[in-house]
């Protein structure tokens, strides 16, 4: 079986993952325009009539622009937390609120669909209720963990599972320390429930990368507060300390911003 990866988007200005087979895929987060959405997959020639659900991490506007329409437009069911739900629909952003197509999640309890056994399980963030996603099939397992201030024990047991592994790498501590926000932000992007710093992901990668794990994309970098050469180099550095190289032992890649990353596919 083919399975197939692409970011159509990543960073503090929309996210979204595609992740299929030939047949059928789903999506992780839609915080992109819909007409994006559209002509990212068209012209990598995955039908939007094959996307079986959308899987929902939080109810932040760059998680969930497109959401309303892919599920009560086009009919696609879109899975979720109740609580996210709940937020979703108390969004700014949000001109079609979710009401036929919701489908919802228990943390921790796994869904099958398709082929896919899918994962929620609690992250620490600031948003209405925040989960990352756990996606095994054909004996592969992608692990998302994007919008996390910390990694928790429970997060830490689903990265560790990964064989793919789609981690947040937000922002640089320099950068944001000495960059233009103000001081509730940089508070808000560096706690317990804002987002990961690059150093803090290469710490963990660092610690716990086991010999199962083959990829490693860097995602949700922040436009003001890191570059992509930043985030991999300090990972990659952190890495080889350990004795680990990236490109040898573990392939590791940042995931651009606002266009999408190549097609993955892995058999």
């Amino acid at each position: 079986m083919k399975i197939k990866f692409i970011s159509l988007a990543s960073g503090s200005s929309g996210n979204c993952y595609y992740l299929g087979t030939e047949k059928y895929g789903i999506l992780i987060d839609a915080g992109i325009g819909i007409r994006t959405i559209k002509k990212t997959l068209k012209e990598v020639q995955i039908p939007m009539e094959s996307l079986r659900g959308v899987f929902v991490t939080h109810d932040h506007a760059d998680h969930i622009k497109a959401v309303g329409h892919l599920g009560e437009k086009l009919h696609i069911p879109v899975y979720t937390t109740a609580r996210i739900h709940e937020g979703i629909n108390k969004s700014y952003c949000m001109t079609e609120k979710l009401c036929h197509s919701v489908r919802y999640l228990e943390k921790e309890a796994p869904m099958q669909l398709e082929d896919f056994r899918i994962t929620s399980f609690e992250v620490p963030h600031d948003g209405t209720d925040n989960v990352g996603y756990c996606v095994e099939i054909d004996g592969k397992t992608f692990s998302f963990a994007t919008d996390l201030g910390e990694i928790t024990p429970t997060a830490a047991h689903y990265i560790s599972k990964a064989n793919y592994l789609i981690i947040e790498a937000n922002y640089d501590e320099e950068m944001l320390k000495m960059g233009p926000y103000p001081a509730y932000l940089k508070e808000r992007i560096s706690g317990s429930t804002g987002h990961m710093c690059n150093m803090d992901t290469a710490e963990f990668l660092a610690e716990n990368i086991s010999e199962h794990l083959k990829y490693i994309w860097l995602c949700h970098l922040s436009k003001d507060n890191n570059h992509p050469e930043l985030a991999y180099k300090t990972i990659e550095w952190k890495l080889r300390s350990k004795g680990i190289i990236a490109g040898k032992d573990v392939q590791l890649a940042a995931l651009k911003r606002s266009t999408p990353s190549e097609v993955y596919v892995f058999e």
